[in-house]
């Protein structure tokens, strides 16, 4: 999940009223003055209940803007700690890191996963915050929290902020969303592990590495060519690693209002940008008895809501709301479309509005 920077008059107006700023990555065209976006062109595949108001985000963390230079590359060499850590313990979906102290927590975590203590050590922090702040609603959300190194997908430049409650710039005009509002809108989901996940909006793949330690079906969809394509290399990358959970996530480029249709239906999906309606399709890909977490209203002044789609009369299924910060306005940058090949306007206003 991803984000694009707001306006810096209404960022400025977000930051003095108290609201989050999960500005989700849906939809943007990369280098627009905004952060947040998550839809794509269709192209290759590759397939190796209402809770309290979220903490206060600070500003994003400044970084050196996006270069012809930042490509992927075959070992992806922006991306990441640089370590060549490898997990000793292969992953299960049973596989819980200590929670009774920090010490026993990042103990468990380097000799079961090889991982960094110093990362770690944020990485508990982070995770004490979360619960205090009621982001982690759920037993195997927060497994899932504490399992993925969020280092892994950062850019270096901003790496030692990989734990910051910020949104932080990866390149090509788009940001990494910060862990509470990752962390509540995934505990909302509430994945199971038979579920079929679709993710709108890849960008850096932290969202889906989350998704992909609570089920084995994730499928993710990116607009920005060069994006999607560097976020598969870093899958891939630590794939190879032993980090065997990501070789469950499906990843594609393609505009995300219209969904995945070739591997609908989906148990579950999530939205990281924000939209004045419901887009039919994605509706028409949830299963029944199924719930989609997406932020719907006017531009600005969305409202993260939980949709449930429940069996009804006569086969008709009822579509039920729960606004899932109790009323609290969520600025979201619009759910951008591609015409012609070419990322344009927003989905604002499209046909079938729910």
């Amino acid at each position: 999940m991803k984000i694009r920077v707001m306006p810096q008059a209404a960022l400025k107006l977000a930051v003095a009223l108290g609201l989050p700023l999960m500005l989700a990555s849906c939809g943007s065209a990369p280098g627009a003055g905004e952060k947040n976006a998550a839809s794509t062109p269709p192209a290759a595949v590759s397939t190796p209940s209402a809770a309290p108001a979220a903490a206060p985000v600070t500003p994003p963390v400044s970084a050196d803007p996006q270069t012809p230079s930042e490509k992927p590359t075959g070992n992806n060499a922006l991306v990441g700690p640089g370590t060549d850590s490898r997990p000793s313990a292969k992953f299960s979906f049973d596989m819980a890191p200590p929670t009774d102290s920090k010490e026993h927590y990042v103990e468990w975590m380097v000799a079961n996963r090889g991982e960094d203590p110093k990362f770690l050590s944020e990485h508990w922090d982070r995770y004490q915050a979360l619960l205090n702040n009621h982001d982690l609603l759920n037993e195997q959300t927060k497994r899932a929290f504490l399992l993925t190194p969020r280092e892994e997908f950062m850019r270096r430049i901003s790496i030692t902020h990989s734990y910051d409650n910020n949104f932080i710039d990866i390149g090509y005009g788009v940001t990494i969303s910060g862990p509470h509002a990752v962390s509540h809108m995934t505990s909302v989901l509430d994945v199971k592990p038979t579920d079929k996940v679709l993710e709108i909006g890849t960008g850096s793949g932290y969202q889906s590495a989350i998704l992909s330690h609570l089920t084995s079906n994730v499928y993710s969809i990116e607009i920005i060519p060069e994006l999607a394509a560097r976020t598969r290399t870093v899958y891939d990358g630590l794939i190879a690693r032993g980090y065997s959970e990501f070789a469950d996530i499906h990843t594609k480029q393609a505009d995300g209002y219209y969904g995945w249709e070739d591997a609908a239906p989906f148990d579950k999906i999530i939205v990281t940008c924000g939209i004045d309606h419901i887009p039919p399709d994605l509706l028409k890909q949830l299963k029944v008895g199924g719930i989609m977490v997406i932020p719907v209203g006017p531009p600005a002044q969305q409202h993260v809501l939980k949709i449930t789609k429940d069996p009804g009369p006569e086969g008709t299924p009822v579509i039920s709301r729960t606004d899932i910060y109790n009323g609290r306005i969520v600025p979201f940058v619009p759910f951008t479309k591609l015409q012609n090949g070419v990322v344009s306007g927003s989905h604002n206003g499209g046909s079938g509005r729910q």
